[in-house]
């Protein structure tokens, strides 16, 4: 008992344990792709009640956790593109034009790589960012 209690002291061991346990269920019933969709679904409103929480502390909202929501909003339109909606063959590039749902995956990939530029802009001119670098050379 002891040793099982120590097991879950540590964050990474409850985090690995859980992710296995949620695969092996998944992967079980066959909705796999569901609960990515879901555990997308649930990090997309933790973001928003985060940014509502500091917007009421703080009188702020940080854009690097807007951004993250929209990334991950876009991850998961990618992911039911590609994975659900998807039937299509994709031989070469021309392809892609030819089709409205490989069109809206190309698309999509676009938004996502504008997002991970923003997110990385955001990250390096943030005002917490700033204070930080000036704290420690201070």
């Amino acid at each position: 008992m002891e040793k099982i209690k120590i097991f879950f002291q540590n964050r990474l061991h409850v985090e690995v344990f859980l992710a296995f346990v949620l695969l092996l269920l998944a992967s079980i019933f066959g909705l796999i792709v569901e609960l990515i969709i879901y555990a997308l679904y649930f990090m997309i409103f933790l973001e928003i009640v985060r940014v509502l929480i500091g917007f009421i502390y703080d009188h702020r909202v940080k854009l690097r956790i807007l951004i993250d929501i929209f990334i991950i909003l876009a991850l998961r339109e990618f992911i039911v593109n590609v994975v659900k909606i998807n039937k299509e063959d994709f031989n070469s590039i021309f392809d892609v034009f030819g089709s409205s749902v490989n069109f809206h995956i190309l698309i999509f990939s676009g938004v996502l790589i504008f997002l991970f530029v923003l997110r990385f802009l955001a990250k390096i001119t943030s005002p917490d960012e700033c204070y930080d670098e000036i704290s420690n050379k201070v």
